[in-house]
């Protein structure tokens, strides 16, 4: 799998990238992948395996542990919690695992998914951590843990069900001075499993004209059953690479703001076109919204230039006339 410079963030920043990330970090202990899929019949055994690499200079105990997640408010960030039943309790690995000083484990496990299970998705963590499980529910243990999640689907009749609920510009402005313009959507997932939104913004001009297409899920952002997720796209200027633009800062001056608004020109009415495919069916929700673009600053500029133009042709021809019909008259 490619590693995708952008994505390599922490295990416990944003979901989206975190489903993403081939590997990561913690302590100089790495554990690769971070992500599995994986899925099974009610009443069957499915295993897997992860790896554990120790770069540190002496050998290292670790012991697992298991929890299941779910999307914590609408930023997609996994919220972790040990339960005694789903995915969580569905797994078995080793206690404890040594590994080596400069030395990599691979660590294998199995789900046993109960007969009568219901179709659908079930999300668990399995880490690894320095501190031993702590039988006794009222202390508090502490240490560090790394960890990769497990993205299972109990094969059956999985119900979808999913639908936009919201699309617009952030805060719902309609005018701006320059690009970039940030939209947002909210997306709600109803059904039984997870949806990976294939996602795509069409900015149009007054005429229809396609301005820009743009991919409305990047990082590739999953939104878990039960739970409505918020996606941020930026249209923005051809020389703007970076991947989270900032919009026009409110301090410039107003020569500031004339350089910006040429550098990030865009100007008149445009329509943003958000068209969602998900779901193994391929069901689509779709949503607009229309905004202006007006760098006022720099039209001022250019009327002014415009104007001082034609009044100064203006003056020049008339010099030039009347020194024609002076001469004319001589």
């Amino acid at each position: 799998m490619t590693i995708n410079n952008r994505r390599l963030l922490s295990f416990f920043g944003i979901s989206a990238v975190l489903f993403l990330l081939p590997f990561f970090s913690l302590q100089a202990m790495t554990v690769s992948p971070v992500r599995l899929e994986l899925s099974g019949d009610p009443g069957t055994s499915v295993g897997g395996n992860f790896k554990i690499f120790n770069d540190e200079k002496e050998s290292k105990t670790l012991y697992t542990a298991f929890e299941n997640f779910e999307a914590s408010g609408e930023t997609g960030s996994p919220s972790f919690k040990p339960s005694k039943e789903g995915l969580a309790s569905w797994i078995t690995a080793p206690t404890s695992i040594e590994v080596p000083a400069g030395e990599s484990k691979t660590v294998d496990f199995a789900i046993t998914i109960p007969d009568g299970t219901e179709p659908g998705g079930y999300f668990a963590a399995i880490f690894v951590g320095s501190t031993p499980p702590n039988s006794n529910p009222n202390e508090l243990a502490i240490g560090s843990r790394i960890g990769t999640l497990v993205l299972f689907r109990v094969n059956g009749d999985i119900i979808e069900n999913g639908s936009l609920l919201e699309f617009a510009t952030k805060d719902k402005k309609k005018w701006h001075n320059a690009l970039p313009v940030n939209f947002y959507y909210r997306f709600q997932n109803s059904g039984a499993d997870r949806v990976f939104p294939k996602s795509s913004l069409t900015i149009n001009n007054i005429i229809g004209q396609d301005k820009a297409v743009i991919d409305a899920n990047a990082t590739e952002g999953n939104v878990l059953p039960g739970s409505i997720r918020r996606f941020e796209v930026w249209w923005k200027s051809k020389s703007d690479t970076s991947v989270v633009p900032k919009s026009q800062p409110s301090d410039l001056s107003f020569l500031d703001s004339i350089k910006y608004q040429w550098n990030n020109f865009a100007f008149g009415r445009y329509t943003a076109d958000l068209r969602i495919n998900y779901g193994n069916k391929g069901d689509v929700a779709t949503g607009s919204f229309a905004f202006f673009v007006f760098p006022w600053q720099l039209i001022l500029v250019e009327v002014l230039l415009l104007l001082i133009g034609f009044f100064l042709i203006r003056f020049i021809f008339r010099r030039y006339n009347r020194w024609i019909i002076k001469k004319a008259r001589s």
